[in-house]
């Protein structure tokens, strides 16, 4: 039975103890980082050996490839992206462009994961930059507006899904009033509620029907003070289930950031009790990965329900894409050189 969570693994070649880790708990994905990637064929051997651990050609693999700062497939092998501050910037005189940027840009990216077997890309970051936005956010927000942010990121979806690699929203609800960096320690949000209504929950209720979402390790005081939103469940059935109208699969932002307290277990319990349907662990750690492992119960009910209909949406990439004619129309759009 495929178990709740998204695990990743230690370097550019599962190790025998990883296939039998694999084997034995049957994740619903893997998660790639820069330490897992050399070259495209050895990705390709890396996304392949792990779909036949589990015994499945179309389990999910994961990767962070947003462009600017936030990028796994680097040179020489893989094109430098923009971040997306630069669609913001360039809607912002000539908004038709920018769509059109942001498109290509999610379509390139897509081209490039497509090739060496991975199937979920967790973009766009529909984040509102705030003044005080922390540098872990920066320039992946599109924009301050929040309409901005969400027609922006509904040209990456779009992008992402032409090449045939599905998007995930994040952070939801929202994580661009965090003053600190989440790795490293636990944001507080004071804002009123209604503030977060009206511009940091808006981009996520425009995206709300896309079928992958990842939360914010934030807790924001005025909706539950106690926890922060992955393992809160006045965060997500309220706020995430109910006001913002995302029905989709919900996974947990990186469980072993250091803004979660407790054992790796007792996170794990905490994340799947609040309403998420999948744990997101991606350090690598075979120690912690047995402790996510033992604490997460199989797929089922309305999480594998969300699950299963998420991934039926991967299809192949649309006919008649020409990467280099993208690239070239990207660099006449926005100037970007790739450097």
């Amino acid at each position: 039975m495929t178990k709740a969570f998204v695990s990743g693994c230690a370097g550019p070649v599962l190790t025998a103890e990883e296939i039998s880790f694999f084997r034995e708990e049957d994740p619903w994905g893997l998660i790639l980082f820069a330490r897992n990637i050399e070259t495209p064929d050895q990705v390709r051997g890396l996304t392949q050996a792990f779909r036949v651990a589990v015994g499945k050609e179309d389990a999910p693999v994961l990767v962070d490839q947003e462009g600017g700062r936030v990028q796994r497939l680097k040179p020489p092998h893989w094109p430098k992206y923009p971040a997306p501050k630069l669609y913001g910037e360039l809607y912002e005189s000539q908004p038709d462009q920018a769509l059109r940027a942001a498109w290509l840009g999610a379509r390139l990216i897509a081209a490039d994961l497509h090739e060496v077997g991975i199937t979920i890309d967790c973009l766009p970051c529909l984040d509102v930059g705030f003044p005080e936005t922390v540098d872990a956010i920066g320039d992946r927000a599109f924009s301050s507006d929040p309409d901005v942010v969400a027609k922006l990121g509904q040209a990456m979806v779009d992008g992402a899904i032409a090449g045939g690699v599905l998007p995930v929203i994040k952070h939801i609800p929202g994580h661009g009033r965090a003053r600190v960096d989440s790795h490293l320690e636990l944001p507080r949000v004071d804002a009123a509620k209604s503030s977060l209504e009206s511009v940091d929950f808006r981009p996520f209720k425009a995206l709300s029907h896309v079928s992958l979402g990842m939360t914010a390790h934030i807790v924001y005081e005025t909706i539950d003070g106690a926890n922060p939103g992955t393992q809160s469940k006045k965060v997500i059935q309220d706020i995430i289930r109910t006001e913002i109208g995302f029905k989709g699969c919900l996974m947990s932002d990186d469980m072993s950031m250091k803004a979660l307290g407790g054992d790796f277990d007792e996170r794990a319990r905490k994340i799947l009790q609040a309403g998420c349907d999948i744990v997101l662990h991606c350090n690598g750690d075979m120690n912690e990965m047995r402790d996510v492992a033992r604490a997460v119960p199989a797929l089922e009910g309305d999480a594998q329900r969300r699950c299963d209909l998420a991934l039926t949406g991967l299809q192949p990439p649309r006919p008649g894409f020409q990467r280099q004619d993208a690239w070239n129309e990207l660099q006449s759009l926005t100037g970007w050189q790739g450097v």
